[in-house]
């Protein structure tokens, strides 16, 4: 698949087949992909919790109502950024830099066979602290990124819009 293909292909996926377990070479090679995003200054603000523990994706979902695709994913990537990573010119670009890595982990598991969901966490409160429950962490959780393989193919729901792009 190439890059254009995995842009367009790519879906936010709720419905996952239970039971399926992702070997750890794919994790490696999603997180792999994450950490090859551009960070400012190369500062690389981040750090990755795999979250494959029943109890805790469980537990999750009853901290933050939107997550219920926990319950059949095979897993959850939490991505946390680390603002003491980046001080100077760097400063508080964080959330960007996270988020590049994040879109890279959505691709690069498309590539592999699996449909993920990005679910956002930061910048509320309520959410960071649900997930500081079940997860150790210096870093501030950012999304937690449920991953498997899918049980449903949407539709997709992106699409050019001349009215939002301006050319000067």
């Amino acid at each position: 698949m190439n890059i254009s293909e995995a842009i367009r292909a790519r879906r936010s996926i709720r419905r996952y087949k239970p039971g399926v377990e992702i070997p750890r070479e794919d994790f490696q090679k999603i997180l792999e992909a994450a950490m090859m995003a551009p960070s400012a200054c190369n500062s690389r603000p981040w750090e990755f919790v795999v979250v494959t523990d029943r109890q805790i994706l469980e537990g999750i979902t009853k901290g933050m109502t939107y997550t219920q695709m926990l319950k059949t994913a095979s897993a959850a990537i939490i991505v946390c950024g680390l603002p003491q990573a980046q001080a100077g010119i760097s400063e508080g670009f964080w959330p960007q830099d996270c988020g590049a890595a994040i879109e890279n982990i959505l691709l690069q598991a498309l590539d592999l066979g699996y449909g993920t969901c990005w679910c956002g966490v930061y910048p509320r409160e309520s959410n960071i602290a649900a997930v500081r429950q079940y997860v150790e962490t210096e870093g501030v959780p950012l999304a937690v990124i449920a991953i498997g393989v899918p049980d449903e193919s949407p539709a997709p729901r992106g699409h050019y819009e001349e009215s939002k792009v301006r050319f000067l």
